[in-house]
């Protein structure tokens, strides 16, 4: 049975895209193996169908003392794993970013087994820029904007794979707000992003006209500090609103929704233009090389949703936009279009083909 070695970070982002591939991987009958740091001891649920393997990692971020041990636990983690690589003898080992898969992927190379990384945002991740030189094969959610390989023929643009309920709605038609109707509109920013969304998007509904404002019907997710204060300022105004801290239910929400408003991760972003709804990105201004911006900037650059920046935008800027957005249900539907035309909902197949074809396996 073929074996292929998968490791990621412990992110959701570099995460769910190797649980999609592991996933597809096992029903090719492939054998999988996921290494990773000591937080694998936690991943026997999210790969039921996978063996886990440790090895020792280091990240350069923290504490002094966390990144003075750092290149210790980054060469014990090489040796760790070209070992166990020797034992396992992968086709191919893949990798999906993070600091876990820096020791992995060093390995690989250095024992010359073939590799491939997924890289999950339009702009590659600092693992992944030190590893793209070295790889066989580079494989994009989105198009890359900077960090570029030099050599892009390696590159293959797979998609990213977005989760099962979300690819099931790839065909789910957009239909624009009916006149006078109820118009839908979502809001979430995850963990970290949620906060500003909370404060920002409320303010701005409450500056709409009362006879636009009487029509929403608001589905917002909230950190729980800040439920009950967004639930007041939508009582105080008369909106009709559910909030929430987590919604599991996040892509049905996606395909009701008439217009989204939300943070541009890599998994937003893609699980947007698979379902195909128009969206107001606000990129996390933290994020890491300002990744948030250069994956929002796919969708705006394709006409798919409106692109704005945390730094420059007003409750009175975004209530602007609001009004002029929903006063024209034409523009609504093209930008849906122009979303669903980018979506990759094969992306998790697309992704094993070209693992097989770096392993050189054929498909089955």
């Amino acid at each position: 049975m073929t074996t292929i070695v998968l490791s990621a970070g412990g992110t959701g982002g570099h995460l769910f895209p190797a649980q999609a591939l592991a996933g597809e991987l096992a029903r090719r009958g492939r054998r999988v193996v996921v290494m990773t740091d000591r937080r694998g001891r936690n991943y026997e649920s999210a790969f039921p169908d996978a063996a886990i393997e440790q090895v020792p990692a280091g990240s350069f971020a923290g504490a002094m003392l966390v990144r003075l041990f750092a290149p210790l636990k980054i060469l014990a983690g090489v040796l760790v794993s070209f070992a166990k690589l020797r034992r396992l003898r992968p086709a191919a080992v893949i990798g999906f970013g993070g600091y876990p898969s820096l020791p992995v992927m060093t390995a690989a190379r250095l024992g010359g087994y073939p590799t491939a990384i997924h890289e999950q945002n339009a702009v590659l991740g600092r693992v992944n820029r030190r590893l793209a030189a070295q790889v066989n094969a580079v494989a994009a959610s989105l198009p890359l904007s900077r960090f570029l390989p030099k050599e892009m023929s390696r590159v293959v643009y797979t998609g990213n794979p977005v989760r099962p309920e979300a690819a099931k709605l790839a065909a789910a038609n957009y239909e624009p707000p009916a006149a006078d109707g109820p118009i839908h509109v979502l809001i979430f920013g995850g963990s970290q992003g949620a906060r500003a969304l909370s404060e920002l998007v409320p303010a701005a509904i409450a500056r709409l006209p009362q006879i636009l404002r009487v029509r929403l019907e608001v589905t917002q997710q909230c950190r729980t500090e800040d439920v009950e204060q967004v639930r007041g300022v939508y009582a105080a105004i008369n909106v009709k609103a559910e909030l929430r801290t987590f919604f599991e239910d996040l892509p049905v929400r996606m395909a009701t929704a008439h217009l989204v408003i939300a943070r541009s991760g890599a998994s937003t972003v893609c699980e947007l233009a698979v379902i195909g709804r128009p969206a107001i990105l606000i990129p996390f201004p933290f994020a890491t090389d300002d990744h948030q911006t250069a994956n929002a900037t796919v969708l705006a650059d394709a006409g798919a949703a409106w692109l704005v920046q945390q730094r420059d935008l007003t409750e009175q800027k975004l209530a602007g936009m609001l009004e002029e957005i929903l006063a024209d249900p034409s523009e609504l539907v093209r930008r849906a279009r122009a979303a669903h035309a980018l979506g990759k909902p094969d992306a998790t197949a697309c992704l094993a083909d070209l693992v097989d074809r770096v392993a050189g396996a054929e498909t089955t």
